[in-house]
């Protein structure tokens, strides 16, 4: 899995409890396999139908750098799935 997008964690992303708000992170994790997806199929025309299984382990914290990466795991003939790992830049 390849690691592309960095994200900083800055305090408009935060929750009242001082960590990443999760909608953020779902924001950014939708927008990153658009991207993925786009460029993958060569077609700009995509949504995203169904998201699943998310299991945040810990929260990132303000001035954190986090990292997404995305791979492939099925091509149907007219859907993609993908699989999508969030992670601290300097921690990992």
């Amino acid at each position: 899995m390849n690691f592309h997008t960095r994200k900083w964690v800055k305090p408009e992303d935060l929750n009242p409890n001082h960590s990443l708000f999760g909608g953020r992170l779902l924001q950014w994790i939708d927008e990153e396999a658009a991207l993925y997806t786009i460029i993958q199929l060569e077609n700009k025309h995509v949504v995203t139908k169904f998201i699943s299984e998310i299991n945040f382990v810990s929260a990132p914290k303000q001035g954190d750098i986090i990292e997404i990466g995305i791979i492939a795991t099925h091509f149907g003939n007219t859907s993609l799935t993908l699989k999508c790992h969030v992670r601290n830049k300097l921690t990992r």
